[in-house]
């Protein structure tokens, strides 16, 4: 049943599904480029950048399709919790990539991980009702 007050839908079912899947695979192509250009730090391009490249966006894609899968199956609290801890250990990696001491680089990850799950825990408490159904 639609929402009275619910935003309308422009786009088609077709155009929902290409971007549920076409956005994951171009950000983990973005992140594995970005690990990839950090790791050569400055050298030319060798077939074991390319490689860890690839690799690392191989290992976001996956590890975005599982937290995707899993975190709509828990509470608007474990959601946030969840999502926000892929935003920390993902900023957190490319981060250590860089060479900074571990001291610097836990810290950012962790600020980043709260940051981005209180955001969510925000949105979602404020755009569900009790039981957890989207009313917005």
């Amino acid at each position: 049943m639609p929402v009275a007050n619910a935003l309308p839908d422009v786009f088609s079912e077709r155009t929902h599904l290409v971007a549920k899947w076409a956005l994951p695979v171009l950000a983990a192509l973005v992140y594995g480029y970005w690990a990839a250009s950090i790791s050569r730090r400055g050298g030319p391009v060798t077939g074991w950048h390319l490689l860890f490249g690839l690799l690392t966006a191989l290992a976001f894609a996956i590890l975005y399709a599982v937290v995707r899968a899993v975190a709509q199956r828990l509470p608007r609290e474990g959601h946030a919790g969840l999502w926000g801890a892929f935003a920390g250990s993902t900023v957190g990696f490319l981060y250590s990539l860089s060479g900074v001491a571990m001291f610097t680089c836990v810290p950012v990850s962790l600020l980043v991980a709260a940051a981005v799950a209180g955001a969510l825990f925000y949105r979602y408490y404020t755009c569900e009702d009790a039981e957890g159904h989207r009313i917005a």
